[in-house]
This record gives structure tokens, C-alpha cells and sequence, in this order.
């Protein structure tokens, strides 16, 4: 499980260096806060660090219930593939948002399959 809980410690450092990227952006292209538009360059980097914050609700939960009930070892593979999608996602959305296919593909499979074979290991093991 130790694996598991570095990778999930892994994407919220992860998570956090890019709301430090959404704060120089917000700077950078004259953005004041609390506003969350008001120049393209900016909105991607916001839009990345908000799908991120979107899809860890899923993918925290999703890879404890898929390491306790299928494989640890498994779930951390999927869980770096899940880091590694989103800096792809990341590196693409910034620079143009129509980059961004193959990070979010990169994260949401292995999400998807942390999410539905966590469930299907818990739905046996009732049974």
C-alpha cells in the first residue's frame, strides 16, 4: 500500500504545483482575483487546475478501493499513469486547448478502470 499512498501524495503535490502555475498565470495576464476569466492564457491554466481538482474526487477514492481490492501493486501503475496523464494534460491545455486530448485520455482510463474495478472488487468480495 505504500506505493498506493505515494502516488496519491504524488498527484496532490502535483495538484499543487499547478495552482502555483494558475497564481503566476493569474499575474502574469493581469487576472485580480476572485476573477476567473478575463485572458485565454490564464483561463487554460485555471481550466487544468479545476478538471484536475475534478478528477482527483474520483481518483483518491478510486485507487484506495482498487489497491484494497484488487492490487496495490496494480493501482499504483495506474495511479502513475494517472500523474503522468495529467502533466501531459497540463503542458497541452496551456499551450493550446486543443492539446489536451491525450492528457485527459491518459488520466480518465486509468480512473475509469481505478473506479469500476475498485467497485467490482468490492461487489465480490460481498459475495
Amino acid at each position: 500500500m505504500a506505493l498506493v499512498h505515494l502516488a496519491i501524495g504524488l498527484a496532490l503535490v502535483e495538484f499543487l504545483v499547478f495552482g502555483w502555475a494558475v497564481g503566476r498565470a493569474r499575474v502574469t495576464h493581469g487576472v485580480p482575483a476572485p476573477a476567473t476569466t478575463g485572458h485565454a492564457v490564464f483561463e487554460r491554466f485555471f481550466r487544468v487546475q479545476m478538471n484536475t481538482l475534478e478528477q482527483l474526487v474520483i481518483f483518491v477514492p478510486s485507487i484506495l478501493l482498487f489497491a484494497h481490492y484488487v492490487s496495490p501493486y496494480v493501482a499504483a501503475l495506474l495511479g502513475a499513469l494517472f500523474i503522468i496523464g495529467r502533466a501531459v494534460y497540463f503542458v497541452g491545455y496551456t499551450r493550446a486547448a486543443e492539446s489536451r486530448h491525450t492528457g485527459f485520455l491518459l488520466s480518465i482510463v486509468p480512473n475509469a478502470i481505478l473506479l469500476f474495478g475498485g467497485i467490482v472488487g468490492v461487489v465480490r468480495a460481498l459475495f
